[in-house]
């Protein structure tokens, strides 16, 4: 767990505290094509926001104008209470911005450069530390040029967060990151929360949001189509999947079915049940009972809750976008 510093603490107890991010009908147009199309978003202090979207829905649009690196051309954006572009250099220290590459010399070791970072901060989280908890202790003395790309991933995380900020942008933080280090990365950014700090994570792993946001923002065609925790975007419906031969009677088994069910065979030979209440034993007897009837053996039955994954897709399509 990362400390708190008696400023952060501070700031934390202060009851007219604005949100970390505030965001309302954001507008961004490149050549006169909206990427962003009237955006409206709110991101808690001391929370997890994930924003999720395919590509080309205006997510990096929107952090990058919130990072004050692009002005908008309609709508208000204020990060802790200011402007990110006319209030920038109040908030510089005060906000943590993961790198995806470049702006790191070539030729600097991996510990001259966070300690480097480190001392334009009043209250740094110890470089050594940040190192070690991240895997890099050993490539500490590494240059840059010289470090995987797993490596620059977290050495660019670490540079985000060694000025332990208010606020602090994820950008893909765990893309090209093996099983050990994602979840390392995982347990910083708890720690992060834990400590205070606002994390604002962009993110293509559903299940990274799933496990670590507090807020989920799904964002499609500049807009945000669909907000809320994790819990309350999936709902409680529960999903009963089989395999059987293609072409069963659905409309037969769903009137065999407690009222409120659904039924579909998609693709063919696999069949899903829903209830909106979830798989109770009554459900599943019904199921069987009607496979059993028709000498239909219900292959591979499992039960299973709704993903944000499939609340992603539901939303945005299955399509695949360049």
């Amino acid at each position: 767990m990362l400390p708190q510093t008696p400023v952060q603490r501070h700031r934390l107890a202060s009851v007219n505290t604005p949100p970390a991010v505030e965001i309302d009908g954001l507008v961004k147009r490149y050549r006169g094509v909206p990427a962003v199309d009237g955006l409206s978003l709110r991101a808690a202090r001391g929370r997890v926001t994930a924003i999720l979207g395919p590509n080309g829905a205006g997510k990096t649009t929107t952090i990058e104008t919130c990072e004050g690196y692009r002005r908008p051309d309609g709508g208000t954006v204020r990060v802790l209470g200011l402007d990110p572009v006319a209030d920038a250099r109040a908030l510089r220290p005060r906000v943590g911005v993961m790198l995806q590459s470049g702006g790191v010399p070539t030729t600097v070791r991996a510990a001259e450069y966070l300690q480097v970072m480190a001392r334009f901060y009043a209250h740094p989280l110890d470089p050594a530390q940040l190192l070690e908890t991240l895997g890099l202790s050993g490539s500490a003395r590494t240059a840059y040029k010289h470090l995987s790309g797993g490596q620059q991933q977290r050495l660019a995380l670490a540079a985000a967060i060694v000025g332990r900020p208010e606020l602090v942008f994820l950008d893909e933080p765990t893309a090209g990151l093996d099983p050990q280090a994602r979840h390392a990365t995982w347990g910083l950014i708890e720690g992060l929360r834990a400590a205070g700090t606002a994390v604002i994570l962009a993110t293509h792993y559903m299940e990274e949001a799933e496990r670590l946001a507090d807020q989920v923002a799904i964002v499609d065609h500049g807009r945000v189509v669909a907000s809320g925790s994790p819990a309350e975007l999936t709902g409680t419906t529960g999903q009963l999947r089989f395999r059987a031969q293609p072409g069963l009677d659905t409309d037969g088994l769903l009137a065999a079915l407690p009222a409120g069910s659904a039924a579909k065979e998609s693709p063919a030979g696999h069949y899903l049940v829903e209830r909106p209440d979830g798989i109770d034993p009554q459900l599943i007897a019904a199921v069987t009972a009607w496979c059993a009837e028709r000498g239909v053996l219900a292959d591979g039955l499992q039960i299973e809750s709704r993903t944000l994954e499939d609340v992603f897709l539901e939303l945005t399509g299955r399509e695949l976008r360049s």
